[in-house]
């Protein structure tokens, strides 16, 4: 998962919890992501609610790559349960969620 790190993960996580009144904040961040960046978020999300298994990674990211039609934030920040999703898809992958999320905190 060389796209994007942890860490910017768990600030997404971070802010879509709080997205009353984090949203601007967090469209912000997806924005000035990089294309590359921004379809690893939604294959991780895919894979966190279940549309991939954690092994197609590379089949949910260039899926996501390729099918970008609409703004990245607008479609994220409109996906029901966002930061569940994406903590379960970081763990699907095997990383830790907790120690980067109070990172970020």
């Amino acid at each position: 998962m060389e796209q994007i790190s942890v860490r910017k993960v768990a600030a997404v996580i971070v802010m879509a919890r709080e997205l009353g009144r984090a949203e601007g904040e967090l469209r912000g961040l997806i924005d000035r992501m990089g294309e590359e960046e921004q379809a690893a978020l939604v294959a991780i999300m895919w894979i966190g609610r279940g549309s991939f298994e954690a092994e197609e990674f590379q089949e949910a990211y260039q899926t996501a790559y390729a099918e970008a039609s609409t703004p990245t934030a607008d479609y994220l920040i409109g996906t029901p349960h966002l930061a569940d999703n994406l903590e379960a898809g970081l763990e699907s992958l095997g990383y830790d969620t907790q120690d980067e999320e109070d990172a970020v905190m």
